[in-house]
């Protein structure tokens, strides 16, 4: 179907949403929210607000909103959004960091060109697979492009003095977290399983479903994308049973699909990797500021958050 809503200036972009049924207080200020953040972004945020009609199955949305739905609620939820961003981030870097190092010192134990030398991965990652993870020699040919756009110093400097192959400890240095996870998925399972323990992660099919989750989290973020509400499309598996311990609240299918869990993943590996670390204070303390609207129609819930997680000993 043609494309055919016209541009509008933001004074017109402004009357529309009034038109439509949203409260604005503050014209002026909210020209300035839509200069500096724009209509289609913020239309994510005040999506919640506008009027549904659900008839079996379906639900239609329409353009009006409900009644004493407010553009300032919309603004609220997207610098909580933000926020909430910047704390995935932080949290996601160190992560990050932390199991390059250990892959680094594992598989550079058996080789110093382990990333490269097929021997020493899964037999299943050298084989070619029309499934999204890429075979060893994607994953090269993937690898080798990052080595190829690098501006560190210290790759050219290595090449220069060095020649290629890089060993995996300096290789690593330039993996992304999709070329990290996808790598990780593809060692040996005794390696992922000496990794994934390290990590309080039982084991590693877990550990490699949550980098794969985490993944996805990453692009989000670094994206600036919405976060807070998002249907998690590479969802984790979680262990049951005792194995969960204190992930075994958000288990079933139905957190598991939400943004909680990632953050509840990333707590775990995190009581691990930095345990003096005050992220899961700084997480607990910008959830208890959710900009929960007048009518309560965007709450917590939606993100996946149980009820009295924050008494949970993960987040302890």
């Amino acid at each position: 179907m043609p494309y055919t809503r016209p541009w509008l200036n933001r004074s017109d972009q402004l009357s529309l949403l009034k038109s439509r049924g949203l409260v604005v207080t503050d014209d002026q200020a909210a020209e300035e929210y839509l200069a500096r953040i724009g209509y289609y972004r913020l239309s994510g945020y005040w999506y919640p607000y506008r009027h549904k009609i659900s008839s079996g199955n379906t639900t239609k949305t329409y353009d009006q909103f409900i009644p004493d739905a407010r553009f300032i609620d919309a603004v609220y939820l997207y610098v909580f959004d933000k926020k909430l961003r910047l704390l995935a981030m932080d949290a996601l870097e160190r992560i990050e960091i932390a199991i390059r190092v250990e892959i680094a010192h594992v598989l550079g134990e058996h080789d110093k060109f382990a990333h490269i030398n097929g021997t020493l991965l899964d037999k299943s990652f050298l084989k070619p697979t029309k499934r999204r993870v890429p075979s060893h020699k994607g994953w090269v040919d993937r690898y080798n492009k990052l080595i190829k756009r690098s501006k560190e110093d210290f790759i050219h400097h290595y090449k220069k003095r060095h020649g290629l192959p890089l060993p995996i400890w300096v290789a690593i240095e330039i993996w992304d977290f999709g070329t990290l996870s996808f790598f990780y998925a593809g060692m040996k399972g005794r390696d992922r399983d000496a990794i994934a323990r390290k990590f309080n992660a039982v084991d590693g099919r877990y550990l490699s479903s949550w980098l794969r989750s985490l993944n996805y989290l990453r692009n989000l973020c670094a994206h600036h994308s919405r976060l807070w509400n998002r249907n998690i499309i590479d969802q984790p598996i979680f262990p049951t049973g005792t194995a969960a311990g204190d992930l075994q609240h958000v288990s079933g299918a139905a957190h598991k699909a939400r943004p909680f869990a990632l953050f509840c993943i990333l707590q775990r590996l995190m009581k691990e990797i930095c345990p003096n670390s005050s992220w899961h204070t700084r997480f607990k303390e910008h959830m208890s500021h959710f900009p929960q609207d007048l009518n309560g129609h965007c709450t917590t819930k939606q993100m996946g958050c149980p009820q009295n997680w924050e008494g949970w000993s993960l987040w302890q």
